[in-house]
């Protein structure tokens, strides 16, 4: 049993906790696929022809690969617009630019943010619709998308209604 100690405190040793991608931690402990789908702007998909493009096992774990391996992934995460067929990017045709990309961790959040405060400005169709905070993609709002108080009924309260109206009678009749 002792010598089993040692072996995991020589592989904890080994272990990085988080791997820096970009302005993105990543978790050490999970595998090379479920980390890097952790980031914002890449799937399970995406993950996995990172890890088939950099030749790694998308099952080991992150942390205990090698530094070189690691500085591999994140240079293929950070090219992975230039590797991949542009249907495949998650920023096709830019407004301003016209270029196809693809954007990653915090880039994601700011871009979709900005593309949403022009439709806001241009007062576009879509941009009324996030004004308002309604739904924009066209789905049913009749029944659902509520934000005002419960709409419905509540059969609890008209039980307990009905079960005080009956005692209530009883009383009178005795």
């Amino acid at each position: 049993m002792s010598e089993e100690e040692p072996q995991e405190q020589q592989d904890d040793e080994d272990l990085q906790y988080f791997v820096r991608i970009g302005q993105t931690d990543l978790d050490g402990t999970k595998s090379v696929e479920r980390s890097l789908s952790e980031m914002n702007g890449i799937g399970r998909r995406t993950a996995r022809l990172i890890a088939d493009e950099a030749s790694v096992d998308r099952t080991a774990t992150f942390g205990r690969l090698d530094d070189d391996v690691i500085d591999e992934v994140v240079e293929i995460v950070e090219n992975y617009a230039a590797e991949v067929p542009d249907w495949l990017n998650n920023r096709q045709s830019d407004f301003y630019t016209g270029e196809t990309t693809h954007e990653i961790g915090n880039d994601l959040q700011l871009t979709r943010q900005h593309d949403i405060n022009r439709m806001k400005m241009i007062d576009s169709y879509k941009g009324s619709r996030h004004k308002r905070g309604q739904k924009v993609r066209g789905q049913r709002t009749k029944s659902t998308g509520r934000t005002e108080g419960t709409i419905g009924v509540n059969v609890e309260e008209i039980r307990e209604e009905q079960a005080e109206e009956a005692a209530a009678e009883e009383e009178d009749d005795e």
